[in-house]
């Protein structure tokens, strides 16, 4: 029988929580049930917060290589004898110094695209409340014309300093990828330096945790999942809700975030059928869906491959969501959901929604891409494939 691949994890915890620490948290766990031994070095964004002024200082330069991490990966590597190591994030405290640490060693890395920083240094492909792909076709000089690192143009042209430095030396080219999707992979291979025989896909997963209710037992409502922030299309959605009239479904709303107080306001000035629950547990979240017609998700955004639309489809729950980015490869039409052009077609998907049955067709397309034994398949497959 043969030994299974000892995997080192490596992850740098933003200071707010995201959908990221989600997926490291189910992959280690399911790498473990599958005998791996698996090792997590992780560093904290936090830990700036601590750090004296003359050591924050210093951040642009430590983020671009982290003579700690270095250090500490490499030991870690000799000491728990690691056969592959798998990045999530690096930013801004362990930074890409484990890329070479690694490389050093001799052991493959292998490193999960989450977002598009490698291509855009704001790491999602939208600035003034549009997509914007000029960093892809112009240069990153336009990221520091527009600010579009956090407002700032000395920390956008801190992470195109980053960016550059690394594109420079060729690491990029020398590690492996797993995009989410075919559309993260498309978008990955506009970096020359990287091959295609090195990019691999496979999505994000969830557990299936509950039976699926059939179409004709929901509730005739509706749940949008998440931040509540422009970016994602909320203030659309809910003055679509609030057009639709007395005819509207619930629309449940499951999320906090800069948008909250906007809509509050909203609900409590306008007569729109709108149910604000603010911050629920996963198991509470989930519970709702899986009782719901479809969930929504109205974002502007490229997206990533949001954990709510996979956990809408391990309950058998259709999804709403646009035609473009990332949400265009997940939502297959007529299958797992329907798709909407600039909101235009939304009307019509909650029509299609309310009196479609996709419930069982749903699930089995999780079954099939999304269940956690066929991602650990394919990420066994993708560790055998890879070498120094």
């Amino acid at each position: 029988m043969e030994k299974k691949k000892n995997i080192l994890v490596v992850h740098n915890y933003y200071q707010i929580p995201g959908g990221e620490d989600t997926v490291v948290a189910n992959e280690v766990k399911m790498l473990e049930e599958h005998g791996h031994e698996v090792t997590l070095y992780t560093r904290k964004n936090s830990e700036i917060n601590e750090l004296p002024f003359y050591r924050k200082m210093l951040l642009p330069f430590t983020s671009i290589f982290s003579f700690r991490s270095y250090r500490e990966v490499k030991r870690i590597i000799r000491d728990k004898q690691i056969d592959i190591v798998h990045v999530h994030n690096t930013l801004t405290m362990i930074s890409p110094s484990v890329y070479y640490a690694a490389l050093a060693c001799k052991v493959p890395v292998v490193q999960t695209i989450h977002n598009f920083r490698l291509l855009c240094p704001n790491a999602i492909f939208y600035r003034d409340g549009h997509i914007c792909e000029d960093c892809l076709t112009k240069g990153l000089r336009c990221a520091v014309k527009h600010r579009c690192y956090r407002g700032s143009r000395l920390q956008t042209l801190a992470c195109v300093i980053n960016t550059k430095i690394h594109r420079m030396t060729g690491i990029y080219g020398k590690i492996y990828y797993i995009c989410l999707t075919e559309f993260n992979k498309e978008k990955l291979l506009n970096l020359k330096c990287i091959k295609p025989e090195r990019v691999f896909v496979k999505p994000n997963f969830v557990d299936s945790i509950n039976e699926v209710i059939p179409a004709e037992q929901r509730v005739n409502q509706f749940v949008y999942v998440g931040r509540l922030d422009q970016t994602k299309g909320v203030d659309i959605l809910f003055e679509f809700w609030k057009q639709m009239g007395e005819k509207a479904p619930k629309l449940i709303v499951c999320g906090t975030g800069p948008m909250q107080e906007w809509c509050e306001s909203f609900v409590v000035e306008n007569s729109c059928n709108i149910e604000l629950k603010g911050f629920l547990t996963n198991e509470e979240i989930r519970s709702i869906v899986s009782c719901s017609k479809a969930l929504i998700l109205p974002t502007r955004l490229y997206e990533g491959i949001p954990m709510s639309i996979l956990e809408a489809y391990s309950v058998g729950t259709p999804v709403i969501a646009p035609n473009y980015g990332n949400c265009n490869d997940i939502v297959v039409v007529n299958d797992t959901g329907w798709k909407f052009s600039v909101f235009d077609d939304l009307l019509q998907c909650v029509q299609y929604a309310t009196e479609g049955d996709l419930c069982e067709s749903v699930r089995k397309h999780f079954d099939v891409k999304y269940s956690q034994e066929i991602n650990y398949e394919t990420i066994d497959k993708i560790y055998h494939g890879v070498k120094v």
